[in-house]
């Protein structure tokens, strides 16, 4: 690898940073001295020193700006402080067989590492886990943000675990022990952006973005440059081998705008982990179809989640109004061709034309979910499903997402029924807590609640400690039935539509009322059909199944009709 630390064998390691444009680079090692790097062609600099495992090091650049290491592996401290030389011969595997699991297998978990008492304490969660049915666990962002608490996304040491979660054989540990149990691990990262404080690569290496285009975050990163593309392919492929990660999910690629690069990453993983069960998961708002019959195995569907969520609270504020309008028809179209918006305006985005046609991909490229962080963290009070939609109907729900042939992802505290929110929380300090703060609740002023100032002043402060504290999520007072409908779901997930999902194929979903659809697919050789009822009457199956359902939730009592906050299953053998 170009970034980072290379251990050489004998005890020697070799230090290498890109500062283009800068004269003089030196390293300073805790305890040794400051030794001047060698300044290489294209703005590198490197070293070669004896080390040992937890020698402290920093960069000074033209002896007066003193910075961490962007590619180091750890940090002593936070952010601004010591970089820490781990050695990767640290850890001893107990499962180096593991080889990963088929995507069609994946039911997917979203954590925030933090609040389940870091790397350990997600560790201890994963029997349970793994007994509810439970394939993957996706971790969110770990990677080393300024303070104590954070999402995640504000980020700004892209390789280095948070020191708050535990240390990388913490990590390590995690994975290891998901493996042994027959569960794949993904991590979500971070490409399109760094967070506002600690990144000090703008002050040495202006080469690293592109400030003739911005994002929401600054100007772009520019992907164009060999070093900083590296800088981005060389990271994924360090948490799929360092850490035999079983696949990443790529955070809002449609911020970093250059397929080019995305295709790129992609195919390099591939090539370098031939042998393995690596899976690819891209956030893309723009709904392109491209990535996903490439290098990329599955898309977090948003417009599933929107039109469930409209269907479920009856809220058409914000982006929920592109899918106010004849919902159940809208989600037939997601459950039978993935997308909802195929190149289609979009009110929300000013009628601007959304997506492309994606009926031609499997089930399979489309991760669906009812919650995730960002819906549930992203209202003001972060609100679950549980404190606005009735049991019964969320139950219903929760059926049609474990028991449609794409792939399901949970966020954790659903298997519980939990009430708990989930805030949005940071650790800054200053100015920048004060800006953060304000700007949360500015971000909330278009919303009718949120009109009047004092509304606003209730939003928590992100950088509250009591914020961070109340999103731990806590079992709700139904706990042991939802985790027993859970656990149900997933076994007959498992027995009958896991082995079939591979080459499934859409045979088509219509609604059939005005908030119930029914929704059939080709599994193998027979014919899978579902319909769930969100409203308050029955709808008629059209046409009813033959044979008795595999799964009823809700009233049984079908009679040709699918009655409310109910859902039904059919597995059938075509004649």
């Amino acid at each position: 690898m170009n970034h980072g630390p290379a251990w050489l064998g004998d005890g020697r390691v070799r230090l290498r940073l890109w500062a283009p444009g800068q004269e003089r680079v030196a390293v300073d090692l805790d305890g040794q001295g400051v030794f001047v790097m060698n300044r290489l062609a294209d703005g590198w600099f490197d070293y070669e020193t004896e080390a040992a495992d937890g020698q402290k090091y920093r960069f000074r650049i033209n002896n007066d700006l003193v910075v961490p290491d962007p590619a180091a592996r750890a940090q002593a401290d936070d952010v601004h402080g010591w970089s820490v030389l781990v050695s990767p011969e640290g850890y001893a595997w107990r499962n180096p067989e593991w080889l990963g699991r088929a995507w069609s297998d994946a039911v997917i978990y979203e954590v925030h590492p933090g609040l389940l008492g870091g790397f350990a304490g997600v560790t201890d969660r994963l029997p349970a886990l793994s007994a509810l049915g439970i394939t993957t666990l996706q971790l969110m962002p770990v990677n080393s943000f300024s303070g104590s608490r954070n999402w995640g996304y504000d980020g700004v040491l892209p390789y280095a675990p948070a020191g708050a979660y535990g240390s990388p054989d913490d990590l390590k540990a995690l994975v290891d022990a998901a493996h042994g149990l027959g569960m794949m691990v993904l991590l979500d990262v971070v490409y399109n952006h760094f967070g506002p404080d600690g990144n000090y690569l703008p002050a040495y290496a202006k080469s690293f973005f592109d400030e003739a285009r911005h994002t929401p975050w600054g100007p772009a990163i520019a992907f164009g440059e060999e070093p900083v593309a590296r800088f981005f392919i060389e990271n994924a492929l360090y948490w799929l081998e360092t850490f035999r990660l079983d696949g990443l999910r790529f955070d809002a690629v449609h911020a970093i705008a250059d397929n080019h690069f995305l295709d790129r990453l992609a195919a390099e993983v591939r090539a370098h982990c031939p042998d393995r069960h690596i899976h690819l998961v891209l956030e893309n708002e723009g709904n392109d179809p491209d990535r996903l019959s490439g290098g990329y195995d599955a898309q977090w569907n948003d417009d599933f989640h929107n039109v469930m969520h409209v269907l479920l609270t009856d809220e058409t504020s914000s982006y929920y109004q592109d899918f106010a309008d004849r919902p159940a028809e809208r989600l037939a179209r997601s459950l039978a061709e993935g997308f909802i918006y195929q190149g289609e305006g979009s009110p929300n985005h000013d009628g601007r034309p959304r997506g492309a046609p994606s009926r031609h991909l499997p089930p399979t490229a489309f991760v669906n979910f009812l919650q995730n962080h960002d819906q549930v963290g992203n209202r003001a009070l972060g609100q679950r499903l549980t404190t606005l939609v009735a049991p019964e109907r969320l139950r219903a729900a929760m059926a049609l997402l474990l028991m449609s042939p794409q792939i399901p992802m949970l966020f954790m505290g659903e298997e519980s029924g939990s009430e708990t929110p989930f805030l949005f929380f940071t650790d800054f300090h200053d100015d920048l807590a004060d800006a953060v703060r304000e700007g949360r609740r500015r971000e909330f002023a278009k919303f009718p609640a949120f009109a009047d100032p004092q509304a606003r002043a209730a939003i928590p402060d992100p950088n509250a400690a009591p914020t961070f504290e109340a999103s731990r999520p806590s079992p709700g007072p139904d706990a042991e039935s939802w985790r027993q409908l859970i656990a149900t779901l997933l076994r007959l997930r498992r027995d009958n539509l896991a082995p079939h999902i591979d080459g499934a194929s859409s045979l088509g979903a219509r609604a059939i009322g005005a908030k119930s659809v029914q929704a059939a697919w080709r599994l193998g050789s027979k014919t899978y059909t579902v319909a769930v009822n969100l409203g308050e009457v029955a709808a008629p199956l059209c046409p009813a199944p033959a044979g008795p359902p595999l799964v009823v939730v809700g009233d049984r009592q079908l009679n040709g009709q699918i009655p409310p906050a109910s859902f039904a299953a059919w597995l059938a053998q075509e004649p």
